[in-house]
């Protein structure tokens, strides 16, 4: 797997919502875990959420557990992330990784990472 596109972001109000995808290109794509990250302004990247390669697992940062919801779609090469009840503070670029193994929290233990895509909640 070699390339991954993010797409979806933009600029909502607060409580609104949002659904992130991420295209993926080259073979494999199901052997893959994927995640989420994303960098708010002045901070270090952090986990969001990660799917495992069947789609079977999910993991969640607890700062948007019950908010998000990741998914898959393994004949399309695409995995998404749903954003309900945003909030100002989910103001943050938004990037998918991925990574041939068991998915993972830790940034540096993914493989391939996208170009990121703007997020912005107003109040």
């Amino acid at each position: 797997q070699s390339q991954l596109e993010e797409s979806g972001g933009g600029l909502v109000q607060a409580g609104g919502s949002l659904r992130l995808s991420c295209a993926a290109s080259g073979r494999s794509f199901s052997s893959y875990a994927m995640g989420w990250f994303r960098q708010r302004p002045g901070k270090e990247r952090e986990f969001v959420a990660a799917i495992s390669w069947s789609g079977g697992s999910k993991y969640y940062a607890d700062s948007v557990k019950g908010r998000f919801t990741i998914t898959r779609d393994n004949d399309k090469n695409m995995v998404y992330l749903q954003m309900n009840s945003l909030k100002t503070e989910d103001t943050a670029v938004y990037y998918c990784a991925s990574r041939f193994t068991a998915p993972t929290n830790v940034s540096h233990e993914y493989d391939f990472w996208g170009q990121g895509t703007q997020v912005t909640v107003s109040s």
